[in-house]
């Protein structure tokens, strides 16, 4: 049994969802979404987002991790700005010695819906199809719980890959 951990990074809310994978059977363990506030400076922000997660990783001990990767869009300093919240996402479960993958937005939707273009709804409504007694309290969970679903389909041929070139 493994335990994943996904992380849907974001400045004002950060989702994330915890699955366990035996075999092929995943079943639901949790997910929440780390709040931070709207009106302190970025580098507040970014100590709450690390709190949040670190919580969350001290609390359900993760095996393993996956954060979606940031996509780039035409506000360059958005894009930015969010790439720091994804580095949090990426250091807190580090710090931890949790190994962490990342996926695209488009491996994400792909993996789950079965299409790189899916809307929330189809990831919320596969989400629950996948995760039946899945509770989440945001978009950003279900994303969460999204890139978890991800991981545990893609990490056997990730760690094949990593023996082959190491």
């Amino acid at each position: 049994m493994i335990r994943i951990l996904g992380i849907d990074p974001g400045l004002r809310r950060t989702g994330w969802g915890l699955i366990e994978s035996r075999g092929n059977a995943l079943s639901y363990v949790a997910a929440g979404t780390v709040r931070a506030g709207l009106d302190g400076e970025m580098a507040q922000r970014l100590v709450e987002l690390h709190a949040g997660l670190t919580k969350v990783v001290g609390a359900f001990q993760p095996d393993e991790a996956a954060v979606e990767a940031t996509f780039v869009n035409k506000d360059a300093a958005g894009t930015l700005k969010l790439g720091q919240a994804r580095g949090i996402a990426l250091l807190v479960p580090a710090l931890a010695g949790i190994p962490v993958a990342e996926y695209s937005p488009n491996a994400v939707k792909k993996t789950v819906v079965g299409a790189g273009h899916a809307e929330k709804a189809q990831i919320r409504m596969m989400v629950g199809v996948l995760l039946p007694k899945a509770d989440f309290d945001s978009d950003d969970a279900a994303d969460a719980l999204a890139v978890a679903i991800c991981h545990a389909h893609h990490r056997v041929s990730l760690a094949r890959m990593k023996a082959l070139a190491g």
